[in-house]
């Protein structure tokens, strides 16, 4: 697989992550929600996340630095990686899938860097749109921004456990229920795709079938060891 097509790939997940992005911030005020051509089970929320996949968070503001510097490295390292996957002439496959997982970082970390300095703060009280470039400076600073999730879809919604259910008897029970993004999705359909065609991804070539060959040595009971 050639680096050319490998690039348009990332580009094309980054730019469609980026514009739907974009979209919420500036039309969505946090917490609005939408149905998708009216399906109730498939809808546009907004949120922000200040952590990583999922809305997970750990540290406060110092956790939010080290886990964007974290995704910075991993995205330095990925870019290496992807070149000797292409060299190495990986399954290409894997490497399509490889590259999934790192536009799909690359997408959450432009968030992380860029977006605290870009945007207003999306206040869900007040019920205000975000602007880009306000005047008065962004909602944070550089390395400090949130991730934008949008997507969310509850295909079960309003059950609940049965009452046996160890832990979670009795309770509210919702499926699917993370709010994630272009990116997240980018990231875990790479993952799944490689765990279920792993040994097709990294299958050894088969090896030939070498034939014995004779020796014409005596084999009796003075020449054979015991």
């Amino acid at each position: 697989m050639k680096a050319r097509q490998l690039i348009l790939i990332v580009l094309f997940i980054i730019v469609a992550d980026q514009a739907m992005k974009f979209y919420i911030k500036l039309h969505y005020f946090s917490g609005e929600e939408h149905l998708i051509l009216g399906l109730h089970w498939a809808r546009l929320h907004f949120v922000e996340n200040e952590g990583m996949a999922w809305g997970w968070k750990f540290g406060g503001g110092f956790g939010k630095i080290a886990l964007t510097l974290f995704r910075l490295v991993a995205v330095i390292w990925g870019s290496f990686l992807l070149r000797d996957f292409i060299r190495k002439k990986y399954h290409k496959g894997f490497i399509i899938s490889a590259a999934m997982i790192y536009a799909g970082a690359l997408g959450n970390l432009i968030d992380s860097m860029f977006y605290g300095m870009i945007f207003e703060n999306s206040d869900i009280y007040f019920q205000n749109v975000a602007k880009l470039l306000p005047h008065l400076g962004g909602y944070a600073g550089f390395l400090h921004g949130k991730v934008v999730d949008m997507m969310y879809f509850p295909l079960i919604r309003n059950a609940h456990f049965p009452s046996w259910v160890p832990i979670w008897g009795g309770e509210d029970f919702e499926f699917f229920r993370p709010v994630f993004n272009i990116a997240d999705a980018s990231i875990s359909c790479g993952v799944i795709v490689i765990l279920l065609f792993q040994n097709k991804f990294f299958a050894k070539p088969i090896e030939a079938i070498h034939h014995t060959v004779e020796t014409q040595s005596l084999v009796d009971d003075q020449h054979q060891i015991s």
